[in-house]
C-alpha cells in the first residue's frame, strides 16, 4: 500500500486538456492522496467536484469558451500565447505552493510552469498526454519542417530566445523544443490504436493507458426518440464550433432523412436562426452530453479531436471526420486507416457528401467488426486505476 502523498496537478482552462484528467485525479483522492490541482478559477468547481483542492491562478489565455480567432492562425500566434502565460504564471504558483511542496507533480503538455517547479522542487514529474506523442523520428519529419521557416524569421528568433532565457533563469538547461515535446515520464491518455507510429514510441517513457471515463451522468442524459430508426450525432466539440454553414449542410443531409432523426451541437458561437427553417427531426442544442448520446447513436460526425475520437471507438460507433485544427487532421487519418472512419475536409462536407457518407458508414459490417475489436482493445488498456497505479510507481519512496 502506498502511503498517501500531495501530489499536484497543473493545467490550462480549456476543457480538452481538463477534462481527460479527471477521473484519474478522482482516483487518487479515492486512494487517500492529497491532490492539489492548479487551474484558472473558471474550472475551479469542476475541479472541485473530484475531491481535489483548486490552487488558482489567472491566465492571460483565451478562456474555453473564446472565439477560435482569438488563437491566431499562424504556428507562432498559438505557441507565443503559451510562453507569455507560463512566464506571467509562473510567479503565481510559486507563491501559491510556498511552503506547500508536493512529493510528485503531474502535468498537461501545455503547462510549461508544471516542469520549471518540478525541478525547482526536486520532485519526479509525470506529464499526461491527452493526445499523440513523440515517436522516434518525430522531430526529423513533422517537428523540424513545420518549423523551418517560422524558426529563420526575427519572431521566431525572439521567441526561442525568450524560452530559452526564461528556463535558464529557472536553472533548466534543457532546450525548449525536448523541454516542452520530451517528458522524462507520461501518461498517455489516449488509446494506443489513435497514436500514429505507435511501434516507434518509446514506452520506457510513454505509458498508453487509454482513455479514462468516468461516470459521467453528472453531465445530464440523453433520451433516443422513441420512433428513431438511426440517430446521428454532430458536434465539433468545444473550441471551433463557429461554423453555421457547415451546421446548415447537415440539417440539409439528414433533416429529410426518413426515419433519421440528428442532434446537431451547435456551440456558443451560432444563433440557432442562423440554421433557417429546421425540421422536426433535428434537435439543436448549443451542448449535448456527449457520452450518453453516443452510447444511444448510430453515426457521429466530429471534429476528430482526441476525446472525440476515443469517445466514438469506445463507444464503438461509425464516425465521419471533419477535422478543424491542429491535431484533428492527424486524428481524422488515423480514424479512416484503422478502418471505423471516412474524412470529409469542411469545404467537402457538403450535404450530399455526408449524406452519401453517413448511409454507406452505418450499413457496412467491416466498420462494426473493426469498431468492436478497437472496443474490445481499448477496455484491456486499463484506463483510470492503471493510470493512478502508474502515479504511485513514481511517488519517491517516505
Amino acid at each position: 500500500m502506498t502511503s498517501p502523498a500531495h501530489i499536484a496537478m497543473f493545467s490550462i482552462a480549456a476543457h480538452g486538456h481538463v477534462n481527460p484528467s479527471l477521473e484519474v485525479i478522482r482516483e487518487l483522492v479515492a486512494r487517500g492522496h492529497r491532490v492539489t490541482y492548479a487551474i484558472p478559477p473558471v474550472f475551479a468547481e469542476k475541479v472541485a467536484e473530484t475531491g481535489a483542492e483548486p490552487k488558482l491562478w489567472n491566465s492571460t489565455l483565451p478562456g474555453p469558451d473564446a472565439d477560435p480567432e482569438a488563437w491566431g492562425s499562424t504556428l507562432l500566434d498559438n505557441v507565443e500565447p503559451f510562453l507569455a502565460d507560463a512566464i506571467q504564471a509562473l510567479p503565481q504558483l510559486i507563491e501559491a505552493y510556498d511552503g506547500d511542496e508536493p512529493d510528485l507533480v503531474l502535468h498537461d503538455i501545455t503547462s510549461y510552469p508544471a516542469r520549471v517547479l518540478a525541478h525547482r522542487w526536486g520532485v519526479p514529474c509525470v506529464s499526461l498526454s491527452p493526445n499523440l506523442v513523440a515517436w522516434e523520428g518525430y522531430e526529423e519529419e513533422v517537428a523540424e519542417p513545420m518549423w523551418a521557416e517560422p524558426k529563420k524569421t526575427e519572431r521566431g528568433k525572439a521567441y526561442y530566445a525568450r524560452f530559452r532565457s526564461w528556463l535558464e533563469e529557472n536553472g533548466v538547461t534543457l532546450h525548449p523544443d525536448p523541454f516542452a515535446g520530451r517528458p522524462d515520464r507520461s501518461l498517455v491518455l489516449i488509446p494506443k490504436a489513435l497514436q500514429p507510429n505507435a511501434d516507434r514510441v518509446d514506452e520506457s517513457v510513454y505509458s498508453f493507458v487509454g482513455a479514462c471515463q468516468g461516470d459521467r451522468g453528472a453531465e445530464g442524459e440523453w433520451q433516443r426518440p422513441a420512433g428513431a430508426e438511426r440517430v446521428v450525432l454532430v458536434s465539433l466539440g468545444s473550441a471551433f464550433t463557429k461554423q453555421p454553414g457547415f451546421y446548415r449542410e447537415c440539417v440539409r443531409a439528414f433533416g429529410e432523412l426518413p426515419g433519421w432523426h440528428l442532434v446537431l451541437q451547435i456551440g456558443r458561437h451560432v444563433d440557432p436562426a442562423e440554421l433557417g427553417d429546421v425540421p422536426a427531426n433535428v434537435e439543436v442544442r448549443s451542448w449535448v452530453p456527449q457520452l450518453a448520446a453516443l452510447k444511444q447513436a448510430d453515426l457521429f460526425v466530429t471534429h476528430a479531436g482526441a476525446g472525440g475520437s476515443q469517445e466514438g471507438m469506445a463507444t464503438a460507433t461509425p464516425m465521419i471526420a471533419v477535422p478543424q485544427a491542429v491535431d484533428q487532421f492527424g486524428n481524422a487519418e488515423m480514424l479512416q486507416a484503422l478502418g471505423v472512419a471516412r474524412k470529409l475536409l469542411t469545404e467537402e462536407a457538403t450535404a450530399e457528401a455526408l449524406r452519401e457518407t453517413a448511409l454507406a458508414l452505418v450499413d457496412d459490417s467491416e466498420v462494426a467488426r473493426r469498431l468492436k475489436e478497437i472496443q474490445a482493445q481499448m477496455a484491456e488498456e486499463g484506463g483510470t486505476r492503471r493510470a493512478a497505479d502508474l502515479i504511485e510507481d513514481e511517488l519517491p519512496a517516505r
